[in-house]
């Protein structure tokens, strides 16, 4: 069940329990800024020195400090079946959703992270780790990248897709979890292009280039002039 909490026009920024620094959450802010935390990423956010507008997910992991602050700001979802990013990333209504603290911490809750970018193919949600940038790539992407720059791929599912630019096409090739992956691939040539048959897999590039997968995407940001 789907319910909106926070509705905005530009990206939003959603802050789970895992370690943030400073400049990721400063990068994420130009470029999406409305900020909303999922649970314990309420604290995070304080720590960090600033007020989410909205805290979402079943509020196990909150700390009693944060809970009393942000009491007017507190949205309990008490089903057990999904995760509070989950929870929070279906109570967003936005262009794209960039996702912090969500990795680095537990092998689980970042594979569970996985799981719900699938589940919910037609929210726009970009992962930002210490390192790394993960999306779930649309029918058809074409990016900007400086040659060279590292592309993995990997599926979430059944799927195959055609490229053009990358080191290593990926034409006739089938791709599963369980069987071939695309991980460190390499781009070629200036611009990258790539269609899939099915919303399945997922893109991961270094982090500095969150701002040439925006506009590849077509999302909305400040710092994009738009």
């Amino acid at each position: 069940m789907e319910h909106t909490i926070v509705e905005s026009d530009h990206g939003v920024t959603l802050v789970g329990g895992a370690p943030v620094t400073q400049a990721q959450m400063a990068l994420a802010l130009a470029h999406a800024p409305r900020l909303v935390a999922a649970d314990g990423g309420a604290d995070r956010v304080l720590r960090l020195g600033h007020l989410p507008e909205a805290v979402v997910g079943d509020l196990d992991s909150i700390s009693a400090p944060a809970r009393a602050r942000l009491a007017d700001r507190l949205h309990h979802i008490e089903e057990q079946e999904t995760t509070d990013f989950d929870k929070a990333l279906r109570s967003v209504a936005a262009p794209f959703v960039l996702g912090l603290g969500f990795s680095g911490a537990r092998i689980d809750h970042g594979l569970s992270v996985l799981n719900a970018l699938a589940r919910h193919p037609h929210r726009r949600c970009l992962i930002l780790s210490g390192h790394d940038l993960a999306f779930l790539a649309p029918p058809e992407l074409r990016l900007t990248l400086p040659v060279r720059s590292r592309l993995s791929l990997f599926p979430l599912g059944p799927v195959q897709g055609i490229s053009a630019g990358l080191r290593w096409p990926i034409k006739g090739l089938r791709f599963a979890p369980d069987a071939r992956i695309g991980t460190s691939n390499e781009v070629a040539t200036p611009e990258v292009r790539l269609t899939f048959d099915a919303p399945r897999m997922l893109v991961i590039l270094p982090r500095s280039r969150l701002a040439a997968v925006l506009r590849g995407l077509g999302l909305p940001s400040p710092s994009l002039g738009e």
